[in-house]
């Protein structure tokens, strides 16, 4: 087994307190939907909208912590919401735009060659300042090499591709900004499958991403992170916590229901 007893219970327990500080913060909508809540109920309708909001806000809430876990047991160190910096060389910014246009013209993305294009210009030119988003979740392992992960939902919108690929390129130019010799890897990670069985094809087709070396789903990022097998005990995980929170989770929504 990749995880540990003790390390599946600090697991479900990390769900499980997500779940509640969710359920102790979390607002219903307050839109009159006369037809729905009699045709539904209350009750249901407010359990859709949370998980309607439980959705957008899932990879902070809990797959970011459980990554954190995970990746402690195996790791030097992994950190959410990680800020990278703020400077970054004009000869890196330079070569971010240049293969950007290359991607944009059919030229097909190659992830290694990139961060090499961007190594050989990161003592280029003046440094200068540049806002980037925060990295989702930061891990180093014992022997120096950062993998710097963005997070996104199963179904990402496709249309900003170009902003996703220029984002990973940014994280790399200011790392090797800092230490061109920086053993960096900048990725997507999409923490489920939504089309298991078929393969995960939504990012291939557009020709930005390098999914050999930019791009984990599903069990090769939560294997990864915890080692063979993690995601099939990361399952079994995330249905105990439900189980052991049923009650609770009855309850909340108990209030909903019309009287």
């Amino acid at each position: 087994m990749a995880i540990s007893s003790k390390e599946k219970q600090r697991i479900v327990e990390t769900i499980k307190t997500c779940l509640r500080s969710k359920f102790k913060n979390y607002k219903p909508e307050s839109n009159n939907m006369p037809f729905h809540f009699r045709l539904l109920g209350k009750d249901r309708m407010a359990l859709y909208s949370f998980i309607q909001s439980l959705n957008t806000t899932f990879g902070t809430s809990i797959f970011e912590p459980v990554a954190v876990v995970l990746a402690k047991s195996r790791f030097k160190q992994a950190v959410a919401q990680y800020v990278v910096g703020n400077r970054i060389s004009e000869g890196c910014q330079q070569s971010i735009q240049t293969i950007m246009n290359q991607l944009t013209v059919g030229n097909r993305p190659n992830k290694p060659k990139e961060i090499e294009e961007l190594r050989k210009a990161a003592t280029k030119g003046k440094t200068n300042e540049l806002r980037t988003v925060k990295v989702d979740l930061f891990v180093e392992s014992y022997d120096g090499e950062q993998f710097l992960f963005d997070l996104k939902t199963a179904k990402p919108n496709i249309s900003n591709f170009k902003d996703f690929k220029r984002t990973l390129l940014e994280w790399a130019g200011i790392a090797l900004t800092q230490n061109k010799d920086a053993k960096i890897n900048t990725l997507i990670a999409i923490p489920y499958n939504p089309y298991e069985p078929e393969p995960y094809e939504r990012w291939t087709i557009k020709g930005m991403i390098d999914d050999k070396h930019e791009l984990k789903v599903a069990e090769e990022f939560w294997d990864f992170l915890g080692g063979e097998g993690t995601y099939s005990n990361l399952l079994d995980c995330f249905e105990k916590a439900g189980i052991e929170l049923r009650s609770e989770i009855d309850e909340y929504f108990q209030r909903f229901v019309k009287k």
